[in-house]
């Protein structure tokens, strides 16, 4: 049976100490929980201290990467590969989130090759996908999804539907404070479940988990996981504090 995921993307925000300080403090938090899946994606250079103080408690989060490069070394400054995402520790990895694909340029494809790269390393991917605001719009939700999912997932070889994480980030919802409707989200969900299972399998498809993220706070979180096809939260700013997070 699938297991709640609940991650927090803290973006280009903590410094090592101030990483290892809030782990320390949300571990002994979430010490009990032990349905659900929890990871955290702090920086690159946090990553290692990240990984090696929860190995210290002893505590059950994953550490994962808010991005990578598909290729495994090379002439390409500034980047990080899978390869030394694993050599540090962590076991999950974002691709396609907006602020790649819109700030950066990131096309599917090369989102594409991001993935492959890394669930062939291993590496779980929070893969994320999800409509601008003028194209909600202008009624191209589904369009945008179905192109993010088909580009995205081509050729990508999975022997299991954990191996994956779908994220449904609105673009207009993310860091706007404007709130995706748990209705909205559970629309949008439902059709990236449709468009699994036409891809792989029905089974397939109800076994991999479709999490949503977009502004998700304390006040909206008990009303988007009631919904049926919300297996997780993807958070972001609310991550960034540990009693809201918890």
């Amino acid at each position: 049976m699938k297991r709640f995921f609940a991650g927090g993307n803290w973006k280009m925000r903590k410094t090592v100490p101030e990483t290892i300080n809030y782990i320390e403090k949300f571990a002994e938090k979430v010490s009990n929980i032990t349905n659900i899946d929890i990871a955290l994606f702090p920086s690159f250079v946090s990553l290692y201290p990240a990984v090696q103080t929860v190995k210290k408690l002893g505590a059950q989060i994953f550490i994962g990467a808010q991005n990578m490069h598909p290729e495994p070394q090379g002439a390409f400054t500034g980047e990080v590969s899978g390869e030394m995402i694993l050599s540090a520790g962590a076991k999950m990895v974002v691709i396609g989130h907006s602020e790649r694909r819109h700030i950066f340029g990131e096309s599917d494809q090369f989102i594409n090759a991001k993935l492959r790269h890394a669930i062939e390393l291993g590496l779980t991917p929070v893969f994320c996908i999800g409509e601008k605001l003028e194209e909600r719009k202008a009624n191209k939700t589904n369009d945008v999804i179905a192109r993010q999912l088909e580009l995205g997932l081509n050729d990508v070889k999975l022997t299991s539907p954990e191996e994956l994480i779908i994220a449904y980030e609105p673009v207009w919802a993310i860091g706007t404070g404007v709130n995706a409707t748990p209705e909205q989200a559970e629309e949008a969900q439902s059709f990236i479940r449709e468009l699994i299972a036409s891809h792989w399998n029905n089974d397939f498809a109800e076994e991999l988990r479709i999490v949503y993220g977009g502004s998700v706070n304390p006040d909206n979180a008990p009303k988007l996981i009631v919904k049926p096809n919300i297996d997780g939260l993807f958070v972001g700013t609310a991550s960034l504090d540990v009693e809201s997070f918890t």
